[in-house]
């Protein structure tokens, strides 16, 4: 199984990391490539066309600003894609987050908050887990993890104010 990361700049790559870091945490081949809708829409197209071909299971189109990456592969591609709206200087992010889920009927590209890298990678991994027991047990430990950090810090709160 094989998830792509793919970003419209370089300069989304400090948020483009937290997904990779989950997706290597749970053991999923990962590739990571900046293509621009804009910049270079030729590769962005021939990467959505070749994305099955190509052995990916789940995209993950992060973009800012104009963000039509997740939209552009989508148009391409039946592989899932999951867009990541990333936080731009212009608007917060809201602009970057309205051109990645308002996608038009027939193109769906699934839509995680302004800079939400781990439900990104995390969403993917649930994809993936429909075909894969071992990814299901892997999450189902990590939500186990995650619950017993917050009755950890429940517990030290509860402390603190008694």
């Amino acid at each position: 199984m094989k998830v792509a990361i793919i970003m419209g700049s370089d300069s989304d790559l400090p948020v483009v990391e937290r997904s990779f870091r989950i997706l290597k945490e749970f053991g999923v081949g990962t590739e990571v490539r900046v293509i621009s809708a804009h910049r270079t829409p030729d590769e962005a197209v021939e990467f959505g066309k070749n994305a099955e071909k190509n052995g990916f299971d789940v995209i993950i189109a992060a973009a800012g600003k104009a963000a039509h990456l997740g939209g552009i592969i989508a148009a391409v591609s039946i592989v899932p894609v999951i867009g990541l709206p990333i936080k731009s200087s212009t608007l917060d992010g809201l602009d970057s987050l309205l051109s990645t889920v308002q996608m038009p009927k027939g193109i769906p590209v699934a839509t995680v908050a302004i800079d939400g890298a781990e439900n990104a990678a995390l969403l993917a991994i649930q994809i993936l887990s429909v075909k894969d027991e071992n990814l299901k047990i892997k999450l189902r430990e990590y939500r186990k993890k995650m619950a017993e950090e917050i009755n950890e810090k429940d517990k030290e709160i509860q402390q603190k104010l008694i």
